[in-house]
């Protein structure tokens, strides 16, 4: 009996705990838990919980293995489900894992705290399975012959077990490990060069490692000694090393001097100064070295060569060179005679003494007298002593420098002469002989009279154009400065601004857009099309004439609305300030018509690169094909998702994102371009097409070609295919698809394929841009994080030289960089229903070295007010 009121006591208490305002027991919020994945690594895994709330939203948390996730890369998005802030709401929250690695693997779940309590969803599991991945691979190195050395491989999982085995030369190596552990490759010694690598084994399958090459070099000379020593040269012999089946072609020796007290230690990598080297070819293996220092210490060493390459250096061996005689005699010998003395003088030798000088000796004699020889020590001067009683007529003196290995040569005998006193001569006076002054007037007559003239001719300029060459402030040259007869100044523009009936407000804005027609100087033609030109060009600004790229429109605006939407989306795209968005330098307009407006001529940045979708072709087709590496493309990539993320952020639409719509600058980065179908969304979040116009159908989202209905995620869907573009380096999407038969592909759920030598995790972002659901693509700014999180993983990369395009409408051979500011479009047949289209998709295409055709040309173009695919009769292609 007393245990039925405990049990009532306790569910009472467990009913308060669930319903703490006394209300009925809230229920699990959760509606969808996370899933389950198994994935390779590098793979971007997404996980996503929903529940329903009421009231005010929680804040989702993220746990893994029941921990929190501090740093979780989560987003949530909050949906209602009333018309209030206090109906129900639908709160989604999805956690983004870039690049899923074995940290990862575990279970997830997602907490909210609602009220007091807090409710955890069902578990969701991360796996990784896949082939074995290393965790370090076998490393070129160089080994000395029958030398022993470790080699050393490591792999993992999952699945686990992974087993390892060793190949040498693409053999399998049968080992008895023994205590060795199974990542260690213990080898006894190599006799030649040989490969290695492993491979790892698990239950899905076998990956193989880098292949290492182990050069194999002769072993270190040994038994350096010294056999002889001269003053200036030492002889040397060794005992080579073994060198495997490879035979020595070169022995090479280094000889250097050691400073006294200083000296090289023994076993020192490099010597203090530049080394005399000397290489012999062996056998023998003996070198007697030339030119030394006499009586000077030297450090010698040795290393032989094989075809593999040279051995280590021998340690480095202390050797002297003895001392010897000096070369030379003592310079400047003379013997003056004064009374009854001889007083005699010298100087030190100029040749070298080839040791430590000790003194000089001197010998003298006269006629029928015999030679005395006397030793003066280092003194270089000595008075002798004569006889009184009688001359010495005819003596001679000659002296001699000496050092502990002997006496030098002796100088010249040299005579007495009798002592005479000197005195100082005059010193010249200064004259130039008369013809060296009659140049030097010549001479600078000469350059007055060209100075007068300069002067002169100046001055006829500046009274007939007034002021001529000013210098410029930045770099001090001399600019030509002039007035033209006619000026086309501001007031022209403001004349054309109010012929075209436009409103005070626009006209205000447009006062940076327009740009003078006459200051606009036409060149050649970079490229044509069925919509239109690029030409080159140059634009004569106040201080300095810019190159630019001017787009003449083939196109017809009919009414005043149209005017008026072309130039606001001008004033618009002016503002664009991003380093991978092309800028609007200006617009003008060309011929007013009589039954319209004047046609619209737009002036851009001359790109030295022309556009993206050229560059690629060339590369992979050109008569010398450049490999772009993987780097570059993912850059390319990275940079058009940078300008997207701006333009999206200003609320522009492009609407014809693809490669020939983007440009390469001089710095090989990508611009976004070609805004000719660009709309800007003033209210909501999307754009409706009102008239039939062409457009391309291959970069069109799903969900456009139905509807004519286009937002930022359609522009993710055609950037999703110009990434495939640039991964394929320029190919055209769909191959061996009709655009007729585009739409019904799409779907049926297909997609364009992986390409070949394509990154997964890349292929997978082009997977998540072809989203049949637009909220499921992801953002520009997401898209921007991974590419650049990509390319921080991959290792840096040359770019490519530039490339060169022939000209192929002038007929000449000469090659210019392409350089076409506007979009490559393919050219598309206008529709006859609609001649006032204004800026449509097709643009023009730059001409190159290559004539597109239908198998490498982006194909024709679908009516976008279509759901279907345009019928056979009325495609135009490229």
């Amino acid at each position: 009996m007393g245990r039925v009121p405990l049990a009532w006591w306790l569910a009472l208490c467990c009913w308060g705990s669930l319903a703490p305002n006394g209300s009925q027991a809230q229920k699990d919020p959760f509606v969808r838990s996370p899933g389950n994945i198994t994935g390779a690594r590098e793979l971007t895994g997404t996980l996503q919980c929903e529940l329903l709330v009421h009231g005010e939203p929680p804040e989702v948390t993220w746990l893994r293995n029941e921990q929190t996730l501090e740093l979780a890369d989560s987003t949530q998005i909050l949906v209602p489900l009333g018309e209030d802030e206090q109906d129900d709401w639908k709160v989604v929250s999805k956690l983004r894992i870039l690049s899923l690695q074995l940290s990862d693997v575990g279970s997830y779940r997602c907490a909210v705290v609602l009220g007091e309590k807090t409710f955890v969803s069902q578990p969701g599991y991360i796996g990784l399975e896949g082939l074995p991945y290393f965790l370090e691979e076998p490393e070129d190195r160089t080994v000395t012959a029958n030398t022993p050395f470790n080699l050393s491989c490591r792999a993992q999982g999952p699945p686990e077990p992974v087993n390892l085995l060793w190949l040498q030369d693409a053999v399998p190596l049968s080992l008895t490990m023994g205590h060795t552990p199974q990542h260690i490759l213990r080898v006894p010694g190599l006799n030649k060069t040989s490969s290695f690598s492993c491979e790892a084994h698990n239950a899905k399958g076998v990956t193989t490692s880098r292949t290492a090459i182990i050069t194999v070099l002769p072993q270190r000379p040994h038994d350096l000694h010294l056999v002889s020593s001269l003053p200036t040269k030492l002889e040397v012999v060794w005992t080579p090393g073994l060198s495997g089946i490879y035979p020595l072609t070169h022995c090479t020796l280094q000889a250097v001097l050691s400073d006294e007290g200083v000296g090289i230690r023994l076993g020192e990598p490099d010597p203090p100064e530049e080394p005399l080297t000397v290489q012999v070819s062996v056998p023998p293996h003996q070198l007697q070295l030339d030119n030394l220092r006499p009586h000077s210490p030297y450090h010698i060493r040795v290393a032989c060569a094989s075809s593999q390459g040279p051995s280590p250096w021998t340690h480095w061996l202390p050797v002297e060179t003895p001392e010897g005689v000096p070369l030379g005699p003592p310079k400047n010998v003379t013997a003056i005679r004064n009374g009854t003395q001889a007083i005699v003088r010298w100087q030190e030798p100029m040749a070298p003494l080839q040791g430590t000088l000790l003194g000089y000796r001197l010998a003298y004699r006269g006629q029928d007298t015999p030679e005395v020889l006397m030793d003066i020590g280092l003194k270089q001067e000595v008075t002798l002593e004569l006889r009184e009683d009688r001359t010495v007529p005819n003596l001679t003196v000659c002296v001699a420098a000496y050092t502990a290995s002997g006496d030098g040569p002796w100088s010249l005998p040299v005579p007495l002469k009798p002592w005479r006193p000197v005195s100082e001569p005059p010193a010249p006076s200064f004259s130039w002989p008369w013809w060296y002054v009659l140049l030097g007037a010549v001479v600078a007559a000469a350059c007055v009279f060209i100075l007068a003239l300069f002067l002169i001719h100046r001055r006829k300029k500046e009274t007939r154009y007034g002021e001529v060459f000013e210098p410029t402030v930045e770099r001090g040259e001399l600019v030509v400065r002039y007035r033209v007869r006619k000026s086309y100044s501001r007031r022209t523009t403001e004349a054309t601004l109010n012929s075209l009936g436009i409103s005070e407000e626009l006209k205000e804005k447009l006062r940076d857009v327009m740009v003078d027609r006459h200051k606009v100087a036409l060149g050649k033609t970079l490229g044509e099309g069925e919509f239109g030109a690029v030409m080159e060009g140059q634009l004569n600004q106040d201080d300095s004439i810019l190159k630019v790229a001017v787009k003449t429109m083939k196109i017809t605006i009919c009414t005043r609305s149209e005017l008026e939407d072309f130039l606001s989306e001008a004033v618009c795209m002016k503002e664009f300030d991003h380093p991978n968005v092309m800028r609007l330098i200006g617009v003008c307009f060309q011929g007013s018509e009589l039954d319209g407006f004047p046609a619209p001529v737009v002036i851009l940045p001359f790109m030295k690169h022309g556009d993206l979708h050229s560059f690629l072709l060339y590369s992979r087709l050109g008569d010398q094909p450049v490999f772009l590496p993987t780097q570059m493309l993912v850059k390319f990539m990275a940079d058009i998702a940078s300008g997207m993320e701006y333009l999206s952020t200003k609320r522009f639409i492009h609407r014809d994102l693809a490669a020939r719509n983007c440009m390469l600058n001089e710095n090989m980065s990508v611009c976004v371009a070609d805004f000719g179908l660009s709309k800007k969304i003033y209210n909501g979040d999307y754009y409706r097409q009102g008239r039939i116009a062409k457009m391309p159908v291959k970069w069109i989202a799903i969900e456009s070609l139905a509807d004519r209905v286009y937002t930022s995620k359609s522009d993710v869907w055609s950037f999703g295919v110009t990434m495939w573009e640039i991964a394929t380096r320029g190919q055209t999407p769909y191959p061996g698809v009709e655009n007729s038969e585009i739409y019904d592909y799409l779907r049926q759920g297909n997609r364009l394929k992986q390409p070949v030598d394509c990154l997964d995790g890349l292929y997978a972002l082009m997977s998540q841009c072809w989203e049949l659901n637009p909220q499921d693509r992801p953002s520009f700014s997401q898209l921007r994080e991974d590419l650049e999180n990509t390319l921080k993983t991959l290792p840096p990369a040359q770019e490519p030289d530039e490339i060169l395009y022939v000209n192929m409408d002038e007929g000449g051979s000469h090659a210019e960089p392409l350089g076409a500011a506007g979009g490559a479009d393919p050219p598309t047949q206008p529709d006859p229903k609609d001649s006032c289209s204004c800026l449509t998709a097709a643009e023009v295409h730059p001409a190159g070295r290559y004539v597109l055709c239908p198998s490498t040309a982006p194909g024709p173009t679908l009516p976008a007010d279509r759901g279907s695919p345009t019928p056979p009769g009325q495609e135009d292609g490229a």
